[in-house]
């Protein structure tokens, strides 16, 4: 599995749901790389899938795990690459909205364009979030 982060994040705008196509609204899960979005909301199946596979019979935390995180991000005290990844998941919710609305405007259906739309990162609550990286053998 390629190194990354998965967000969970929660939709504080209660008016929004895209497309009603996230089963787990109001809550997104995204899988990020440095790289690129590996996973959108849309797969959150498939997100769901490989949290099941690598957390399968680890009833602990991992101490190597816990303290390489401690070490990179002094503590906790500089979150700068967690936060740039964040905004990434964000944006990507955001784009998906977006061609969302453009398609809807060539259906039947018309669309209509809501006042209280996603803004951006303040329509989001960050509930957690798991970091996946190689084991250091």
């Amino acid at each position: 599995m390629e190194e990354g982060i998965i967000f969970v994040l929660k939709n504080m705008n209660n008016q929004i749901n895209i497309d009603k196509t996230n089963q787990l609204y109001p809550f997104y899960l995204v899988y990020v790389t440095e790289n690129e979005v590996k996973f959108s909301y849309k797969d959150s199946k498939t997100i769901l899938d490989l949290i099941r596979s690598f957390s399968k019979n680890q009833t602990t935390p991992i101490r190597e795990a816990y303290e390489a995180f401690n070490e990179f991000s002094d503590d906790g005290k500089n979150m700068s690459f967690y936060s740039n990844l964040l905004n990434k998941a964000i944006n990507s919710i955001l784009e998906t909205k977006e061609e969302s609305m453009i398609d809807s405007l060539f259906s039947d259906d018309g669309t209509i364009i809501q006042k209280d739309e996603i803004k951006g990162i303040d329509d989001f609550e960050l509930i957690a979030f798991i970091i996946i990286k190689e084991k250091n053998v």
